[in-house]
C-alpha cells in the first residue's frame, strides 16, 4: 500500500493541493488522508474509487500510474543493461573468432606436419 500511498501524494501535489484540500474532498479526516498516503491503512475499493474519482482517472489507471521521473530511472537502466549485454555480446563474438583461427591453425599445422 506504500507505493499507492506514494502514487497518491504524487497526484496530490501535480494539483497543488494540501492534505487538508484532498481530506476535505473525500470527507475525512486529515489524519485518515495523511494515513492513507503513508500507507498505514489499507483502502477499500470504495475509498479508491472516490479518489480516483478525484483525481479525474479510473481506479486501474490509479493503480497502474507511475512517476515520471521513476519511469525515466527505469529506461536509464534499461539502456545501461542493454549497452552492457551489447559489449558482452560482442566480447563473445570476438571469443568465438579467436577459437575459430586457432582451430584453423591448429588444423593447418596438422595438415602440413
Amino acid at each position: 500500500m506504500k507505493t499507492l500511498g506514494k502514487k497518491i501524494r504524487l497526484l496530490r501535489h501535480q494539483k497543488g493541493w494540501s492534505q487538508e484540500d484532498v481530506a476535505k474532498r473525500l470527507d475525512i479526516s486529515i489524519p485518515a488522508f495523511s494515513k492513507i498516503e503513508t500507507g498505514i491503512t489499507d483502502i477499500n475499493l470504495s475509498r479508491l474509487e472516490q479518489i480516483a474519482t478525484l483525481f479525474e482517472m479510473s481506479v486501474v489507471q490509479l493503480l497502474t500510474f507511475n512517476d515520471a521521473e521513476q519511469d525515466q530511472k527505469f529506461v536509464n537502466e534499461l539502456e545501461t543493461v542493454n549497452k552492457r549485454l551489447m559489449d558482452r555480446e560482442t566480447e563473445v563474438i570476438d571469443l568465438q573468432k579467436k577459437v575459430i583461427e586457432l582451430f584453423e591453425e591448429l588444423r593447418h599445422s596438422k595438415a602440413t606436419a
